[in-house]
């Protein structure tokens, strides 16, 4: 089966993608069995490969260029490539409507001073979170990525840090006794 998917990022991004000497652009090509068309004029990119039914590669590397089109580094967005690792964007003008004042409050409230929310997000939930835009990236796997998305609708929506924090704290301890139980019964030494 033939794949093909064009994407827009936006043109100050195309630099990243493509990487020194091209690094990045090969390297995306070679792990996932696709070639990229990028347009540095526009910021079109079409990638093409071909796909059986097993292989989500193709479909890695559409998340991995997306990814860095939300304004993730390329060594985060091959994070992608990663266990079961998936990318999530969330747009703020779903809570801002079209003001841009209200976005830029908005991101204001995610990002933190010196970006210090953000890291706190990042390193509550487990995920990698980019704020770019008017747009949130979230890379996570399934339970880091709920919590992260959880976490910036709330902020978001304009619940306080502190009850964010706390909310994520018990998520993370909920995951922890989950994993002690899963143990539990096993002999982990035979």
């Amino acid at each position: 089966m033939i794949f093909e998917k064009t994407i827009m990022i936006p043109l100050d991004r195309v630099g990243v993608l493509i990487g020194k000497s091209g690094k990045v652009k090969i390297k995306i090509g070679k792990i996932c069995s696709v070639s990229l068309l990028i347009d540095s004029q526009t910021g079109e990119i079409i990638i093409r490969g071909t796909s059986d039914v097993e292989s989500m590669m193709p479909f890695k590397a559409e998340e991995i260029v997306m990814a860095i089109g939300r304004g993730f580094s390329a060594e985060k967005a091959m994070r992608l490539l990663e266990g079961e690792n998936s990318l999530h964007i969330i747009d703020l003008r779903e809570f801002a409507g079209k003001s841009s004042s209200q976005i830029e409050r908005i991101r204001g409230r995610i990002i933190g001073e010196g970006g210090r929310v953000r890291k706190n997000v990042e390193e509550l939930s487990g995920a990698s979170i980019s704020v770019y835009g008017r747009t949130v990236a979230i890379i996570g796997e399934g339970r880091q990525l709920r919590s992260a998305v959880h976490a910036i609708t709330s902020l978001s929506n304009g619940s306080t840090h502190g009850k964010v924090y706390n909310e994520l704290q018990d998520s993370r301890r909920r995951q922890k006794i989950e994993k002690l139980q899963l143990w539990e019964g096993e002999n982990v030494f035979e």
